[in-house]
């Protein structure tokens, strides 16, 4: 049996998984990269659904570059992980970082709430340079929309205001924040459930007031109407795979466009070329975040063919390791197949 030697190699986050991740979830996790490289090296696209807290856990020093890198061709994400990406933007260093979440007694977590800190495990958006500060921005828009009976996606409104950010305002880091990146390049994204947020619950308390209309906000019915096309695009030539973090709406919604298409719509369509989520949930009664890929053949998301791959483990953890091995890939596509062969050979 071959042994991982300790050499200098062209690419050394994709020698080390392939020398390293040999069975179990790390073999699951070297065979979705590499069909993941597989798919983009032939022109393929990729689409990710991200549900989970990732923003806040600042998945975006992965994603941002991938995102410039072609890696990342459109976005299903929760309406808090898109508002939680322009707080690390605007807000970076007002989060505050606890490690020791997991031994507080109800009273530190009751200090935080004092202090006007919500917690997100262990690190936590600070209301008011964050939630407030957004506000002040966002209303103002919401408002001059009401006023002139325009309607926009709920992600249009943040693309709008994070462009218009001045680079001399912004916390944190730009290169890491992944909402500015798709903005600049117009990325396609899905917020479905976008109701469900911090913004989702402040922008339903100004249409209560009185302030803003609700019809501003195209529904959910109409990103599904827009996903149509969008889906029928990114699937032309090689096809588009689909890669997903945790379960929930984020991955439910944009999945199922291939069999509405098929059967709503009444129109040929090309089903999702590749298949792979990273989640926590086990397969267990009825849990569609804990469903193995293939129930998804009964409902025509899937097909026998489809590569599929389930990692069970942390989103935080494999994501990075999983991204920057591609940007090795795409950097050097040359060294990484050569890379590839040897250890496929070993």
């Amino acid at each position: 049996m071959s042994q991982v030697k300790n050499i200098e190699h062209p690419c050394p986050i994709l020698a080390f998984v392939l020398g390293n991740y040999r069975n179990f979830n790390a073999r699951a996790t070297r065979d979705a990269l590499l069909a993941y490289w597989d798919h983009i090296s032939t022109d393929g696209r990729m689409f990710w659904a991200m549900a989970g807290a990732m923003s806040s856990a600042q998945l975006g020093i992965s994603l941002a570059p991938a995102i410039r890198a072609g890696l990342i061709h459109g976005i299903s994400v929760t309406g808090a992980n898109l508002e939680e990406s322009l707080f690390r933007l605007v807000a970076h260093t007002s989060y505050r970082d606890f490690p020791e979440y997991r031994y507080f007694a109800k009273h530190d977590d009751a200090t935080l709430l004092a202090n006007r800190l919500r917690r997100v495990t262990d690190t936590s958006i600070p209301e008011d340079e964050a939630f407030r500060a957004v506000e002040k921005i966002i209303v103002p828009m919401w408002e001059r929309a009401t006023h002139s009976g325009e309607r926009r996606f709920w992600h249009e409104y943040f693309y709008e205001l994070i462009r218009s950010i001045e680079p001399d305002d912004y916390d944190g880091d730009p290169d890491a924040c992944w909402l500015l990146e798709a903005a600049r390049q117009n990325l396609p994204l899905v917020v479905p459930g976008y109701e469900d947020s911090t913004f989702g619950n402040i922008f339903a308390s100004y249409v209560k007031s009185g302030t803003c209309s609700a019809h501003i906000v195209k529904s959910g019915i109409e990103y599904m109407v827009d996903w149509y096309g969008c889906y029928e695009t990114l699937s032309a030539g090689t096809g588009v795979g689909f890669f997903q973090i945790g379960g929930g709406i984020a991955g439910d919604f944009p999945i199922c466009v291939v069999p509405s298409i098929k059967y709503d719509l009444g129109r040929p369509v090309k089903p999702w070329a590749y298949f792979c989520q990273i989640s926590d949930s086990t397969t267990s009664y009825g849990s569609y975040s804990g469903a193995t890929p293939n129930e998804k053949i009964t409902w025509d998301k899937l097909t026998e063919r489809t590569p599929m791959f389930v990692i069970e483990s942390d989103a935080t953890i494999v994501v990075p390791l999983i991204l920057q091995a591609l940007l090795e890939c795409r950097s050097d596509p040359e060294a990484a197949n050569a890379v590839i062969g040897r250890m496929r050979r070993e």
